[in-house]
């Protein structure tokens, strides 16, 4: 269980929030505050007032992985190989375990062809699938996607979905724009305006926006 109590930050406040384990979408109107939640629950930033717990544990206590918007920002190595390795090498991990555990985690994303590549050769997609693998690859306490899958094709967008659906993570927290994969979530997060105004399973949040569950809502925000 997340708990967040009396936060505020930026744009951000919430007074008083659980959110429960699973598959949690991240889902409202841009500049709403998804990012900012997003990089609290990460522990990129810190409240300026109140706490967040995650399993009872602050959120730099806890084994992170995170894919942002713009991967190519965070991608740090030149090579395919050394980026996706870098969690598990920072941590000092043998090298045969780290060989394979690689190769498992690039074959599951269908990207083992791209671990000779340069990073800066991949395109968009295949960049956040990089990125994915790296955060991925230490298998982390809580995965967090900030709206990755805009750079990803609707192929990919599935495999991803499929591979995020078999991890052993106890809380995965996706931002996303795409209403379907929402509705496939276990629980949902309406935020807008820095408030988060709905908080439920996708039958009731989906209601409670346009009356009738599972029909996704429409806000401009593309």
């Amino acid at each position: 269980m997340i708990a967040i109590r009396g936060v505020s930050h930026r744009i951000l406040e919430i007074p008083d929030l659980l959110i429960p384990a699973g598959r949690v979408a991240v889902i409202g109107p841009n500049g709403g505050g998804k990012t900012t939640l997003l990089r609290l629950l990460a522990g990129i930033d810190l409240p300026v007032a109140g706490e967040i717990l995650i399993d009872g544990l602050a959120p730099r206590s806890r084994e992170v992985g995170w894919v942002g918007e713009q991967p190519e920002r965070e991608i740090i190595f030149h090579r395919v190989s050394d980026e996706i390795s870098s969690p598990l090498r920072f941590r000092n991990d043998p090298c045969p375990f780290v060989d394979e555990r690689v190769k498992a985690l690039t074959g599951e994303l269908g990207i083992g062809e791209l671990l000779g590549r340069e990073t800066r050769d991949l395109s968009a997609g295949e960049k956040a699938l990089v990125a994915l693998a790296a955060a991925l690859a230490a298998k982390p306490d809580i995965l967090i996607l900030d709206e990755t899958d805009s750079n990803l094709d609707q192929e990919s967008a599935g495999t991803v979905e499929g591979l995020i659906r078999g991890i052993s993570c106890s809380h995965v927290l996706q931002a996303t724009q795409r209403m379907e994969l929402a509705a496939r979530a276990d629980h949902i997060l309406f935020l807008e305006r820095g408030r988060v105004l709905h908080s439920g399973n996708p039958t009731a949040v989906f209601a409670a926006l346009t009356g009738t569950p599972f029909h996704p809502p429409s806000w401009g925000c593309r």
